[in-house]
């Protein structure tokens, strides 16, 4: 690991920002949302199933509650882009697309809440949204009273067309609108991904206004798109992590499991790292019809379990050895959860000793390791020295928890003091 990552841990646990007080996003947020799938797909004459309409989150409300999604967790319906009419209505306020939802936002906001969910919806901090809808430049309170009055519960903000210098005043702006209307409205900013090609953000200013906020570029049905986005993840890690916790998040975008462009290994590499990372769990998929691997994995109690910890610790990328990357997330009651991801794409599975991972020191005496992923393994009781190794798919991870087990042991020994890998060279078993 280099200098600056080992230096980041150590700031990491002394500097976090304050977060936006609004009381929400506690842990990351878990949900739903219509945009990779569905994109901005308007045309429901000849496509009424898939075409963007209160249908289509009736639906998915529907099958949230039925197929146990809002069991394990997930309680956001939202709507992205390409909801509203291209004409604000007399009295300046946003209104809905009167074809494709008749009955109004306020009418869908009751239904999803009547099945215990929470609904989200778009706008754009600038002239126009980025399909060319009406953006709220110049209507911040007057979109946030509307929203609130809709009964929303969450708002993504997105960054099309506005001044890039003027993004965190208008991303300030709405924050304050947001909370001047007095109901619970959790917001979700991309103001350091429209900032990023000319400057570093202020993520003290960004944790400050948002709860969570997305940092790079949209995630595809693909495992490229996916590799990108860890890439430039690992890569920022010392700049973005210090700012995550309890109240305001790194989102790294949708989980696009359950679509067509993964593997099964490539999804379950992608819910473990969006796990890691405490990322957002926001799914763009199509509930009503998802194969039975797919909802097995973005339900795994372990997983969700690891994403949702009460510590609110994001995890980090803290070595990478032949082609393999360790990221390492420190836990509540002195664990620790580790990914092992096999970037390799050619071959087949690879053997990794799990000794190897920085963070291991915790099992100094002893410590118990289970594995979650690619199936759950209680692997015993390890010591320092254990010579265990998993096997890993090309492009799949291995997901394990490790407990130490020691009288005397203390959270601050964590291995986030030094988890620099010595020999880089060190043969792999």
């Amino acid at each position: 690991m280099s200098e600056s990552a080992r230096l980041f841990l150590l700031v990491f646990i002394c500097r976090v920002a304050q977060p936006l007080d609004n009381g929400l996003a506690i842990r990351p947020t878990m949900g739903w949302l219509h945009w990779e799938r569905f994109m901005c797909n308007i045309d429901c004459d000849t496509d009424p199933d898939n075409c963007i309409s209160e249908r289509l989150y009736m639906q998915m409300a529907d099958v949230m509650v039925k197929e146990g999604w809002k069991e394990a967790g997930y309680e956001y319906v939202c709507i992205d882009d390409c909801w509203p009419s291209y004409q604000r209505d007399a009295q300046g306020h946003l209104q809905a697309d009167p074809e494709r939802f008749p009955g109004g936002i306020k009418k869908l906001a009751d239904y999803i809440h009547s099945k215990g969910l929470k609904l989200g919806i778009y706008g754009d901090v600038g002239t126009n949204t980025c399909a060319g809808y009406p953006g709220s430049l110049g209507y911040y309170e007057t979109d946030a009273q509307t929203f609130a009055d809709w009964g929303v519960d969450l708002l993504k903000f997105d960054g099309c067309n506005m001044n890039w210098k003027l993004l965190g005043e208008g991303y300030v702006n709405m924050s304050r609108a947001l909370n001047k209307t007095g109901s619970s409205i959790l917001y979700s900013c991309e103001w350091p991904l429209y900032e990023w090609p000319f400057h570093q953000p202020n993520y003290t200013a960004i944790r400050e206004t948002c709860n969570h906020w997305r940092n790079f570029a949209d995630v595809y049905d693909s495992w490229s798109s996916v590799k990108f986005i860890l890439d430039w993840t690992a890569s920022h890690q010392d700049i973005i992590i210090p700012s995550a916790g309890p109240g305001g998040w790194n989102d790294p975008d949708m989980l696009v499991i359950g679509n067509f462009g993964l593997s099964h290994d490539q999804q379950e590499s992608q819910m473990a790292l969006w796990a890691i990372m405490a990322a957002p769990l926001l799914m763009s998929n199509d509930l009503r019809d998802i194969c039975p691997r797919s909802k097995e994995l973005l339900q795994n109690r372990h997983i969700i379990a690891i994403s949702q910890d009460p510590m609110g610790k994001q995890g980090y990328c803290a070595a990478k050895v032949n082609s393999f990357e360790v990221w390492e997330r420190p836990l509540s009651k002195g664990r620790l959860a580790v990914a092992v991801l096999n970037k390799q794409e050619i071959g087949g599975p690879r053997g990794f000793s799990i000794s190897q991972v920085p963070g291991w020191k915790i099992c100094d005496p002893q410590c118990n390791v289970t594995q979650i992923l690619p199936r759950y393994s209680e692997m015993g009781i390890q010591t320092l020295h254990s010579r265990v190794a998993v096997r890993v798919n090309p492009s799949g991870t291995v997901l394990l928890t490790v407990t130490p087990i020691s009288s005397n042991f203390k959270t601050h020994h964590m291995h986030w003091q030094d988890t620099s890998i010595k020999d880089k060279h060190t043969t792999i078993l």
